[in-house]
């Protein structure tokens, strides 16, 4: 499996500014896949384009995407076939939404709008 996280340069290209730095977010997620999925082997993958090694590897055969994202994919898939590389398998796969029925992002939990589970902050602080 591979995963790919976005550099830092490529998070300020789309107009976002991540609160930890790309070196911070990859050991956060690597202790996560150590606690969650032990012994499973993985390719953690900075990603300085919208699809890192999707386009470059041939043996990458599937990507999983949101709705959002997945508009993207064809332009992945005829940059993969002009390199000779067979089309990926799209799996979409929906947003977990939060308690009041918007999706749970890392900008609405850095905003303060939600915590990590989803449930909302009221103004006070309090759930």
């Amino acid at each position: 499996m591979v995963i790919g996280v976005t550099s830092d340069a490529f998070a300020l290209r789309e107009g976002k500014k991540p609160d930890q730095r790309y070196e911070e977010r990859v050991g956060a997620l690597e202790a996560l896949l150590r606690q969650r999925f032990p012994g499973r082997k993985y390719l953690i993958a900075k990603l300085d384009d919208y699809f890192g090694p999707a386009i470059t590897t041939p043996e990458v055969q599937a990507i999983v995407v949101s709705r959002e994202t997945a508009k993207r994919v064809p332009i992945a898939n005829a940059q993969r076939e002009a390199k000779g590389s067979p089309p990926l398998e799209i799996v979409t796969v929906d947003y977990i939404m939060a308690d009041d029925h918007k999706p749970i992002s890392s900008t609405r939990i850095r905003n303060g709008e939600i915590d990590t589970e989803g449930r909302v902050i009221t103004p006070q602080g309090k759930r």
